[in-house]
């Protein structure tokens, strides 16, 4: 058995980012409208019925047609008018460095981008910045808080290393205490997240550190509550790791109610690598409240302005730091505007669907002989699906030859995660498996046909 072929790879008439994602779509892809079709506004495409739509968005990648790809938690794949706009940004940066075309506007060059891509997160635009990755936010507000001997910072024990380095440095340079909390990972109602941290509160806690959708399991936590209802009233800053929502959740930072967001641009967003989000909340007015006895509370220690920062504002100081990777953060921004075109209700929809299926197929083939880690409640899943076909959960040399042999024999790219279930246990392996945009029903059921026929093999 193989991977099913993609759609086909042909390349389509070149046309501006707008045409591509409305009308000029369909005339590129033989579907019988002329050439010549006039340009439409992005919200065509919230119209179009779902089986047109996907069949669209699975034409706009350039995905190898004999593998499919499922490790978008891992990294994404840039669609192809964000892709050819990266070149064309490149190509203008390398011919005329020094004013760039003078498509970016003024210095430092990101406010436009920044103001068009804010409101799609529910953010204004003084607060949001465009980043490096995940890491380099979170390392980024780690690294610059006042944070002094005798804090206690809570995370939980299925964190990515993009919180635990910066932490494990907080701890051994600034004598911060970091206190690991085991979630649940098979809970039976979502209040047992928040009681986690609820629970652990103490005098000294002075950040909250939590991934919204966890790396390991795919386990998304409730990030409103746990700020609402733990983090605002004992008046503690959060921090947030979204490498796996943006581009995946449609989100909302103001509703969250968060202090710091970190996201990824490369992931589920499919944007260019070495790219991503920051959102700091409304210029950090709520963390000099929380701590008034910080002055100041928050250092900038990656930027040239930070001794400006009451001239530039927080916005400025932070996004520039030195010369930018420019087409890139404008690639990112064209990719959010596909998103936004799409829908991003519309996206969280499908990912969920698509990740619903895949668990309710495993469960039907594998029965209970399987164990799927990520959790099925409502408001806790998200489009990563974890499990484990065998009796051992400990043994990782078996799943990664599994992992191996599902790409080199059958064609489905998946990956494999470690964790604890409890921090007492010991470590057990899953595979991890990313459902996005660019599948289909085809693709989920394959995979699952294929890890079972696999599964045979190998018992």
């Amino acid at each position: 058995m193989s991977a099913k072929n993609h759609p086909s790879d042909s390349s389509l008439p070149r046309r501006d980012f707008l045409k591509f994602t409305g009308l000029a779509a369909l005339a590129g892809t033989g579907l019988g409208l002329p050439e010549e079709a006039p340009a439409t506004d992005f919200e065509f495409r919230h119209h179009w019925p779902d089986r047109l739509l996907w069949k669209m968005v699975r034409r706009a990648f350039v995905l190898e047609r004999d593998t499919v790809y499922m490790n978008i938690g891992t990294t994404g794949s840039m669609p192809r008018p964000v892709l050819a706009a990266y070149a064309r940004y490149n190509r203008l940066v390398a011919a005329d460095p020094w004013d760039m075309g003078g498509e970016w506007g003024p210095w430092p060059y990101m406010s436009g981008l920044v103001e068009t891509v804010a409101p799609q997160f529910g953010a204004d635009a003084h607060e949001l910045v465009l980043t490096r990755n995940t890491t380099d936010g979170m390392c980024t507000v780690l690294g610059g808080l006042n944070l002094q001997p005798g804090d206690e910072i809570l995370t939980t024990h299925h964190e990515h290393v993009a919180a635990l380095s910066p932490l494990a440095v907080l701890a051994q340079r600034q004598g911060v205490t970091v206190r690991q909390l085991e979630i649940p990972v098979f809970p039976d109602s979502e209040d047992e997240y928040v009681d986690v941290f609820r629970n652990a509160v103490s005098p000294a806690t002075r950040l909250i550190v939590f991934s919204h959708i966890t790396y390991k399991t795919g386990a998304m936590l409730p990030a409103q509550r746990i700020c609402q209802e733990v983090a605002i009233p004992n008046g503690i800053p959060t921090l947030i790791d979204g490498a796996h929502t943006v581009g995946m959740v449609d989100l909302d930072f103001h509703a969250i109610d968060c202090d710091f967001y970190a996201g990824s641009g490369h992931k589920w967003q499919c944007g260019p690598g070495a790219t991503g989000i920051l959102y700091v909340r409304d210029n950090m007015t709520r963390l000099q409240d929380f701590w008034p006895d910080r002055d100041p509370p928050f250092f900038a220690i990656n930027s040239s302005l930070y001794p400006y920062r009451r001239f530039f504002g927080w916005q400025t100081v932070l996004q520039y730091v030195g010369h930018d990777n420019y087409p890139a953060k404008r690639a990112l921004v064209d990719a959010c505007r596909m998103w936004e075109a799409i829908g991003r209700e519309r996206i969280e929809r499908r990912v969920q669907s698509l990740s619903a299926l895949c668990k309710e197929a495993i469960r039907d083939t594998f029965g209970a002989q399987a164990t799927l880690f990520s959790p099925e409640l409502p408001g806790t899943t998200s489009g990563l699906t974890a499990f484990n076909p065998f009796s051992d959960l400990t043994d990782g040399t078996t799943l990664t030859t599994f992992r191996d042999r599902l790409r080199e024999e059958y064609g489905y790219i998946i990956r494999t995660t470690d964790f604890h279930v409890a921090l007492a246990d010991p470590e057990v392996h899953a595979l991890r498996i990313s459902t996005h945009l660019f599948h289909d029903e085809d693709d989920v059921l394959g995979l699952v046909e294929a890890m079972w026929d696999l599964f045979q093999d190998m018992r």
